[in-house]
């Protein structure tokens, strides 16, 4: 399984939408691929108005569309990473989530911070889109669908 991280892109299908086919345009969105070597991959996004989890063919398609039609400031890349190595690594102290007050621009989720024994706050290395930084392999759009689809 690989945890992937696509950053400041449209997604459509989502339940955020504003209705009809708007996409939303998330700072960073992350979605789980299951990879099956023997038939179908699926999505899980926790987001999407689409079946869950989502055959990878389907989301690929039908929420993430293509590249052609958007300016170049949107064309998408994806961080995939593999699940081991993300739960491993991840570490947010959700600072991102205040404003430069301190105040919350959202209600924080109920659980703890995530942590790990090197790190207390590393999500930039997490949506970073330079290759040569962080961990996984960066992927255009197009090479990311070619590589996980359904063969």
């Amino acid at each position: 399984m690989c945890v992937y991280e696509l950053l400041l892109i449209p997604i459509w299908k989502q339940k955020a939408s504003r209705g009809g086919d708007e996409p939303v345009i998330w700072d960073y969105h992350v979605v789980l691929l299951h990879v099956n070597k023997e038939g179908p991959g699926y999505i899980y996004d926790l987001d999407t108005v689409l079946p869950f989890p989502c055959p990878f063919d389907v989301y690929s398609r039908e929420a993430l569309k293509s590249d052609m039609f958007l300016k170049p400031d949107f064309r998408r890349k994806m961080r995939a990473i593999s699940a081991a190595t993300y739960l491993k690594t991840f570490a947010s102290d959700r600072s991102h989530m205040k404003h430069s007050n301190g105040a919350w621009r959202m209600p924080p989720p109920s659980y703890p911070c995530i942590e790990t024994t090197e790190s207390k706050m590393n999500l930039d290395d997490f949506i970073s889109m330079d290759a040569s930084v962080g961990y996984g392999e960066v992927y255009k759009l197009a090479d990311f669908v070619q590589h996980f689809r359904t063969k």
